[in-house]
This record gives structure tokens, sequence and C-alpha cells, in this order.
């Protein structure tokens, strides 16, 4: 549906958006995920023509955005983060100025505006004015427009921003509905939102594209990656000597604990192993009692952070990250990095 090749925006010598590439599947939501400033709102207007790119191209059902942008249109929907509402009009008479817009037959317009506001849901504020509406149902009105002509794709850039949690459930579900008949690509910054509903998640850092994977396959390879935080009593010595016929250990950590004659160690585990059994029959066979055991792993959130936050980004997009999926660096290898300091 769309094809997005080499895209760049450049504001001086500041490059918003730098070389991006990515495809995007019919029938799919997609998740457009970087922190503030990371170049997703303007890749989102170089996607609908909104703005024209620097270099690249945007592809829309086979049409150049730039060079057939009415033709690319057509399929398009769109909600910018600050829905392009008119105040002083009614929901109603906003719709209809939507639909002359987008040259919607006025035989149809009727019709279509009532099947898009039963949809989102606004139907029982129709003549009241944009003004006088809450935040929620303002974001519902212009999520109306955008769908509006049953476009193929809907893109929404920060649809839940700003939102109670009551009215961001009621957003998700109503994403989820419209996931039925639509191609949707989500923008936002908060991963969970991302997370639970869509089935692709591109991640956007420095104006790259810096991950692209299944939420699942995500899961998949945060599974069993992490290490183990144990306190045990006795002698470090004897310690280090019964952890170390176990499999699977990549290294050891240790620190003076604050219980007296004990002692703190972080185990960093192997990618996909279960050691903890392992520990405690090694440890107790010894007689050396495990006085707390905590398995942690790295998370999506740890994920979203060193990609996004790393300074040195590498030359390569997602195929040139998949290294740090599998490398699952923990928390002090990012200290060690980054020569002690916080990323």
């Amino acid at each position: 549906m769309i094809e997005v090749n080499h895209l760049t925006k450049k504001y001086g010598s500041n490059a918003a958006v730098d070389d991006l590439s990515f495809k995007v599947e019919k029938g799919q939501i997609y998740g457009f995920l970087g922190p503030n400033g990371a170049g997703k709102s303007t890749t989102m207007n170089m996607m609908t023509g909104y703005i024209a790119p620097t270099a690249g191209q945007v592809l829309i059902d086979g049409h150049d955005i730039v060079e057939d942008g009415q033709a690319a249109r057509r399929s398009i929907g769109y909600l910018p983060e600050i829905p392009p509402v008119y105040p002083d009009m009614t929901v109603e008479e906003y719709l209809e100025f939507a639909a002359g817009l987008k040259k919607i037959p006025s035989a149809r317009i009727d019709e279509s505006i009532a099947k898009v506001m039963e949809l989102t849901g606004i139907t029982e504020v129709e003549n009241r004015l944009i003004r006088n509406l809450s935040k929620g149902f303002r974001q519902r009105v212009g999520l109306a427009q955008a769908i509006l002509g049953d476009p193929e794709i809907l893109i929404l850039d920060e649809p839940m921003v700003g939102l109670d949690p009551k009215q961001i459930i009621e957003i998700r579900e109503l994403i989820r509905q419209l996931s039925e008949n639509h191609t949707i690509i989500l923008s936002s910054h908060i991963l969970s939102e991302i997370s639970a509903i869509c089935d692709h998640i591109m991640i956007i850092a420095h104006g790259k594209l810096v991950a692209s994977d299944t939420p699942d396959n995500l899961a998949k390879l945060m599974k069993g990656s992490g290490s183990l935080h144990i306190t045990a009593a006795g002698d470090q010595a004897k310690i280090s000597s019964a952890l170390s016929g176990i499999e699977n250990i990549e290294d050891i950590t240790f620190s003076p604990a604050q219980e007296e004659g004990a002692v703190d160690l972080e185990i960093r585990i192997k990618e996909g192993a279960d050691i903890r059994k392992d520990v405690f029959f090694a440890l107790a066979g010894e007689n050396l009692p495990i006085l707390e055991m905590t398995h942690t792993h790295v998370s999506l959130e740890d994920i979203f952070l060193e990609l996004t936050e790393e300074k040195d980004q590498p030359e390569d997009t997602a195929k040139g990250r998949s290294s740090f999926f599998k490398r699952k660096k923990s928390k002090s290898d990012m200290e060690e990095k980054n020569g002690g300091e916080e990323a």
C-alpha cells in the first residue's frame, strides 16, 4: 500500500528525516514509535503530501505523492497531531465542509457523514459547536473527517495525545474496529499504546528507522534475556566456584551486600536460557544459602531507550540494528559503553 524510498527532509543543515525507507502492507496496523523530535510527524506530513521532501519518494498504492498527488491522496485519510477542526462550526457543518474538500459526490454526502458519525460515536453531538466539545470528542471529530470518503489508508499522528485513560481506551477500540477495513499507520511516543494495538512496530530516532518488526518477534527476542540478581550467604570465592560449572552464564559481577556475611552477585545469562534451578541447586549443594533471587528481563522500554537515545546512530537502518537484539545488552553494558554515564 505504501512504499517509502530514501525519504529525506532537511531544514538548513538539520536533517529532520534522514534517508528513511520502509514498506507498509495492506490490512495491518503499523505503529510508528519514537521520542519527541524523532521525525515522526515530519515523515507523516511528507507521506500525505502536506510538505514536500528534500529527497526521496513516497508511493501510495503506486502513485507518487509529489508527481501524482491527487490520485495518491484519494487513498489517504489523515489525522494530524492537532485535529484540523474549526471551533465555530458545528460537528455536522465541519464534516460537510470536509466532504466538499474530499470531493465526495453531493448525493452521497449525507449518507457518508451519518456513517462516520455513527462509527466514531459523535452522532449525539452533531449539532454542537466544536469549541464546546471535550478533547476526546474533538479527537473523534478529527478522526471522522479522516474516515470520510472511505480511504484505504488511515494515517493517525498521535491520536491519543492529551486524552484521559477512558478516552484512550475508547479511541484504541475504535482504531481496532477501523483496522478491519483500513490499513492504519499510528504514530505515538506512548510505547504501551503502540504495542497494545499494532501488528507491526517501527521505531524511529534521529530521523532514521532503527527497528522494524512485529510485537511477537520483539517479545521473542526479549524473552529469556536479562540477568539474575542474587544475594547469597557465604564466601565470594566459594560462590564463584560453585557456579563455575553452570552453562549459559556469560558473566558474574560481585559486590558487597548490606547483610553481614553475604555478597551480591549479578549473573548475565545467555539468550534464551533459564538457569534459576541450576543456580539454586549449585549453591545449596555447597551450603551457600540464597537470601534473595530476582530475575530481570530486558524490556521493550529498555530496547526503545537504547535505540532512541544512542548518540551515534549506525548508517544502516533496521537491518543494521538486528545485532542489538541479538546482543541483548544489559544495563551494565550500556554504562560501560558510555564510560559509566547514563545513556
